[in-house]
């Protein structure tokens, strides 16, 4: 029987080791140490760079803190408002928003907008009238050329919108294609934006703001300029520091608003005022105008306009441009009224009976070219010099006096606050420039063209507050555009009446030259017959003046140097002035008027300055602004037969407000507008106020364009024609009688 074979042993001899594993194991451990010293060594230059911070230079490391975390930037605060006399708002800080497209947004879709530019080119091109449909579609389609990279984050599609219109974006074509902006890229910035309710009504009196050398929004012009430390407000500062979660910025001083200024400007006379300067502008193709109505008694600047034509375009358009009321300009015959208050202070216009002789082929003082009056009789006594506006009679009445002393003449106006500066606010405000006189031959010949308006410059505002002092019994009430300040604890801080002088003339030598003046309205040979009218009785004084070449200026009225020109006078050209008041028994306004290079038939000052003047004092008292001493029982019976116009509104509820809170029994309106219209078709907007109109159209999906000053009188297309949205409706304004 054989026997089971034996399990074979295991060897017993040791293995030899694969060279390849040794190999394998040598570089594991020499990587190893490699890495752990390169550990090593970045564990020590850590532990050299913290003790060198923390030790060595600690104090260095802790000011860098310390300047990094108390890094300051400063927040600018929110503009005061400027409001009219009655509260109503000239300028304020209104949220706009700007529309963009971010074409980076994470899931934006690049082929729903390629395929949506169409038709969002027809929607933005409706309402943004400022590209064509084909130019939208440019603009909208650029991005798309450039590389995906290359495309921009912010790309602009419309700027300064309100926030309504920014709804209406939002359902265009692809912006609505949901509310994840991630989609469709559509970013909206808010802006605060610096706005006029009322546009260009006393602009340059107003102002403007804009940015200067550091970025930051001041005023430029006018009351924004000149008042921008009040209506500035103060910063808000913001400082870094560490907090738990990180470092941000604390803010230690919240930013302080600006104050609200009420000014003296009465909406409805500054309105009525631009529409007749306006009007009066393009009837005489005249270069400028400037006007100023002011409050007697008190000195406020209810209105002030300053226009000027646009030499770029062909027709006659007129817009606020250089602030002209506050500059200087020779002043015509309107200075013989400065004169006169001299003469009168004096003493020696008195007895004012006594006669002087005219010559009719001219006064030979002082030089080869004579003096002449135009149409003044041989003889003349100085009740009537304004009356004929006699420029021998005032150098006859005036030269022996100053013969001696050519500047006394200057230093008299001086005594009566005449050079004192105004200081209304208003910026670049200048004062009158009488030079001073040699007393020689030449300074006497100077002396005698300046008491009839050459060879000095006036502002017109001077002039208006000289007349105003004489109306106002002699008080000379200084200018006044600002009345309150709104402090930030809602309490008004009223800014008082004041007073250049309290007197510059008696109440008898104030109501000899009111005298004067109002003969040259309402007697035989007064140069301002043309201005007669029993509705309401002015006084005033004319003036005539040939242009003088000027050195150029900017838009603010600033002389631009190193631009040479010639001086002398322009053949032909006139500036033509008229300044009074009304009505005469009992004044409450003063107004002065400057028109420059009116045409014929306009170049006389009585139906071109006088008529604006004119036209303004009866508008003023129809509506109801003053009394005239003028009105009688017949014509309030008159009156109260007719019943009062209700001007056309949209709101259903103003007449009937209007008649229970006037107490009316009866009363009519010019219209009642319909309360609805189809689509496409354009409302009627005639009669009715601007700011309605624009509502109206604005809400229909209209673009408006319009022209004037007032209400509605026409409109383009007419009420009723079928025109989409989108489509451009002009309206012509004007006041209706």
């Amino acid at each position: 029987m054989t026997e089971p074979s034996a399990s074979p042993r295991p060897d017993k001899t040791r293995r030899k080791k694969n060279p390849r594993n040794t190999s394998n194991h040598v570089f594991v451990i020499s990587r190893f140490v490699i890495v752990t010293g390169l550990i090593l060594l970045v564990a020590l230059g850590i532990i050299v760079k913290l003790v060198d911070t923390t030790v060595i230079h600690a104090s260095a490391w802790n000011a860098k803190a310390g300047r990094m975390l108390n890094d300051t930037i400063y927040t600018t605060p929110l503009r005061g408002e400027i409001l009219a006399s009655d509260g109503s708002i000239l300028a304020t800080n209104l949220n706009y928003y700007d529309v963009r497209i971010d074409f980076h947004a994470s899931r934006f879709k690049i082929i729903e907008y390629s395929d949506s530019i169409p038709m969002l080119a027809d929607s933005l091109a409706r309402y943004f009238t400022f590209r064509t449909r084909d130019e939208w579609i440019e603009h909208l389609s650029k991005p798309l050329k450039k590389k995906r990279a290359d495309r921009s984050r912010s790309y602009p599609i419309v700027k300064a919108v309100p926030e309504a219109m920014v709804k209406k974006i939002k359902k265009f074509p692809f912006f609505r294609m949901g509310k994840n902006a991630n989609y469709t890229g559509l970013k909206v910035d808010e802006v605060l934006k610096r706005a006029y309710p009322y546009g260009d009504m006393a602009q340059l009196s107003i102002g403007r703001v804009g940015e200067v050398a550091n970025r930051e929004v001041h005023g430029i012009s006018g009351l924004e300029k000149a008042l921008d430390s009040m209506l500035y407000g103060e910063k808000g500062m913001k400082t870094k520091r560490l907090f738990t979660r990180g470092v941000g910025y604390w803010e230690e001083k919240a930013p302080k608003k600006g104050y609200n200024l009420t000014t003296t400007i009465d909406v409805t006379m500054q309105d009525i005022l631009e529409y007749e300067l306006g009007d009066m502008l393009v009837k005489s193709n005249a270069h400028w105008g400037t006007a100023i109505l002011m409050e007697v008694e008190t000195g406020d600047i209810k209105a002030i306009s300053n226009l000027e034509r646009d030499t770029t375009k062909n027709d006659h358009v007129y817009f606020e441009a250089m602030n002209r009321a506050v500059l200087a300009y020779e002043p015509g015959s309107v200075m013989k009224v400065m004169t006169m208050a001299v003469a009168l202070n004096e003493g020696y216009a008195h007895p004012i009976s006594r006669m002087y002789t005219i010559e009719g082929g001219g006064y030979p003082y002082g030089g080869r070219k004579r003096i002449t009056d135009t149409h003044s009789p041989s003889q003349l006594p100085v009740s009537r010099f304004m009356e004929y506006s006699s420029n021998i009679g005032m150098v006859k009445l005036t030269m022996p006096h100053f013969e001696s002393d050519p500047n006394a003449f200057r230093a008299k106006l001086a005594d009566m606050g005449f050079f004192d500066r105004l200081n209304t606010g208003i910026a670049l405000e200048n004062p009158p420039f009488f030079p001073k006189l040699k007393n020689d031959a030449g300074g006497r010949l100077n002396l005698s063209r300046m008491v009839f308006g050459y060879t000095t410059m006036i502002p017109p505002l001077y002039t208006c507050a000289f007349y105003n002092a004489i109306a106002n019994d002699g008080r000379f009430v200084r200018p006044r555009l600002v009345k309150s300040v709104r402090l930030h604890d809602g309490r008004d801080s009223v800014i008082p009446v004041t007073y250049v002088r309290d007197r510059i003339l008696s109440s008898e030598n104030a109501a000899i030259l009111r005298k004067m003046m109002h003969d040259v309205v309402w007697e035989q040979g007064g140069t301002a017959k043309f201005l007669k009218d029993k509705t309401v009785e002015i006084a005033g004084k004319t003036g005539t003046c040939k242009i003088a070449r000027e050195a150029p200026r900017d838009s603010l009225g600033r002389r631009i140097k190193g631009i040479p020109f010639t001086g002398g006078y322009i053949e032909g050209h006139y500036r033509v002035t008229f300044c009074g008041f009304f009505p005469y028994e009992n004044p409450k306004y003063t107004c002065i008027v400057v028109i420059s290079d009116p045409r014929p038939p306009f170049r006389g000052p009585a139906v071109s300055s006088g008529a604006v003047l004119k036209n303004l004092a009866k508008k003023l008292y129809a509506r109801g602004l003053f009394d005239s001493p003028a009105d009688t029982v017949s014509t309030k019976s008159k009156a109260a037969a007719q019943p009062p116009v209700l001007y056309a509104s949209h709101n259903y509820e103003r007449t009937s407000r209007l008649n229970r809170d006037l107490n009316l029994t009866n009363s009519r309106a010019i219209k009642y507008p319909e309360k609805t219209v189809a689509p496409d078709v354009v409302p009627d907007v005639r009669g009715i106020g601007l700011r309605e109109a624009l509502a109206r159209l604005e809400s229909a999906g209209y673009a408006v364009d319009f022209s004037g000053i007032g209400y509605v009188e026409s409109q383009q297309p007419e009420p009723g024609a079928k025109a989409g949205p989108g489509t451009k409706v002009k309206l012509h304004l004007r006041h209706l009688d």
